[in-house]
């Protein structure tokens, strides 16, 4: 590798878009008493619901929380599979584990790292209840084909839209495509509550539903009851969770909502630059969007040739003060789920979660930072 001859920056891998109006926007909720779920979370619903044209926004504690929501409320359980892609965090995964069901893995597509509609079909057997394609890294999957084959096949869609919020596809937004959606607000997205999860959809009788499982299924809701003129005893007719997003939480998210067309802006005309300026590299290779998708850049991922020792690599740039991230995990060869479905062959997934590569990217970033990004990354792969 090159030795370092340039004054030495530290880049962080991402900062969260956080300023002042961010940090003043709880102190109402405070003021008010209501710092647990209550018309914070409820306001902040109906904007992320009415930005991605869906009708309701059922708020959670994070998306891996709001996955395993939107799971129980079809009532996914023992005895059921639920197609995923591997290359994907493994909340995923573990979302679908959580219910009792079978996790299937499918392969990806080697362009857009999503996962594969035709291995999806390849996967689907007499006991398929649902699919979870993944918008991986903020690029919305081909979600159309997956619609299709589970309308051939009379199978749930649940959308793990994790990194997604803005991201489009074919002039629609994310979050208005599936049966149901489902968004992460975690500080490395690109708008954050810090932790926390929203789940979309059109289905009324399904947001009631999932509106009651996140709260352990009580029958009338802390605000509806905190609002009632007469005293209102609440029932438990099924069992439910704790999953409720708090309206600190939601307070700051409405702020971070009113200014992410704007983060957006900036995050994709960062990684234009990045594209530009890195596509000359013969050993990397630029992320590719299809014509009926838009990126949000949650993260911008480098597909490295496998001659380059990626670890060498991020080794160097971690001492030239660059932080740096494997691109995605090949879930299927964690041993949570070697232990429980053994060996599953998915050459396209392993060979991508050996080659990609996550570099610094945030709304924040200076041109001085992404210059010394860009600078190291030309020296590192000539020496490589």
């Amino acid at each position: 590798m090159a030795v370092e001859t340039k004054k030495k920056m530290t880049v962080p891998i991402t900062k969260p878009a956080l300023g002042e109006e961010e940090a003043r926007a709880p102190f109402d909720s405070i003021k008010a008493g209501w710092v647990t779920q209550g018309p914070r979370v409820a306001d902040f619903e109906k904007a992320v619901a009415a930005y991605v044209g869906a009708k309701h926004g059922i708020a959670t504690t994070s998306c891996t929380t709001g996955l395993h929501l939107a799971l129980a409320s079809i009532e996914v359980g023992p005895g059921d599979e639920v197609i995923v892609p591997s290359f994907t965090f493994i909340a995923s995964a573990n979302a679908i584990l959580y219910t009792g069901a079978t996790v299937v893995f499918a392969d990806i597509d080697p362009r857009t790292f999503n996962v594969d509609p035709a291995d999806v079909e390849r996967k689907i057997t007499r006991r398929t209840k649902a699919i979870m394609p993944v918008d991986q890294i903020g690029l919305a999957c081909d979600i159309g084909a997956i619609n299709e084959i589970a309308k051939r096949h009379g199978l749930d869609v649940v959308e793990d839209a994790a990194p997604a919020i803005g991201a489009e596809y074919k002039g629609r937004k994310v979050g208005a495509n599936a049966h149901q959606t489902v968004f992460s607000f975690h500080p490395r997205k690109v708008i954050t509550t810090g932790e926390g999860g929203m789940i979309t959809t059109d289905d009324t009788a399904l947001a009631d539903r999932a509106r009651k499982l996140r709260a352990h299924a009580m029958s009338v809701s802390d605000l509806e009851r905190h609002r009632a003129d007469h005293p209102v005893l609440e029932e438990y007719h099924e069992l439910g969770f704790n999953y409720r997003m708090t309206d600190i939480q939601a307070s700051i998210g409405l702020v971070q909502i009113r200014r992410l067309d704007e983060l957006l802006r900036i995050r994709i005309a960062k990684a234009a630059r990045y594209s530009t300026e890195l596509g000359a590299i013969k050993k990397l290779r630029t992320p590719y969007t299809p014509p009926y998708a838009k990126h949000t850049y949650q993260s911008y991922c480098v597909d490295l040739d496998p001659s380059v020792d990626r670890e060498a690599l991020m080794t160097s740039l971690l001492r030239r003060g660059i932080a740096t991230r494997r691109g995605v995990m090949a879930s299927h060869l964690e041993k949570v789920y070697l232990d429980r479905i053994g060996t599953v062959s998915l050459p396209v997934t392993e060979e991508k979660a050996r080659t990609t590569m996550l570099i610094p990217l945030f709304a924040a970033m200076t041109d001085e930072e992404q210059t010394y990004v860009i600078d190291a990354l030309r020296e590192e792969l000539a020496a490589a």
